[in-house]
């Protein structure tokens, strides 16, 4: 399963960066970057979160790309 990360700069300047295939996942950084790495971790704790509870047959196999 690859993962798309959709990032947008806000208003007030800070990055927010999002995994489309996770609710929920997103985060924010003061760069885009900042905001991506931000973001990966969330989805890798919240991908653990499901395989610990066995509910992550479907990743098996991840990696990210921008969208």
């Amino acid at each position: 399963m690859v993962l798309s990360i959709e990032t947008e700069q806000e208003t007030d300047g800070r990055w927010i960066a999002e995994v489309m295939e996770l609710p929920g996942a997103m985060a924010y950084g003061n760069t885009v970057e900042e905001a991506t790495t931000k973001v990966q971790a969330l989805a890798l704790r919240i991908i653990a979160d499901s395989l610990e509870h066995g509910m992550g047959e479907k990743f098996v196999d991840v990696s990210f790309k921008a969208a």
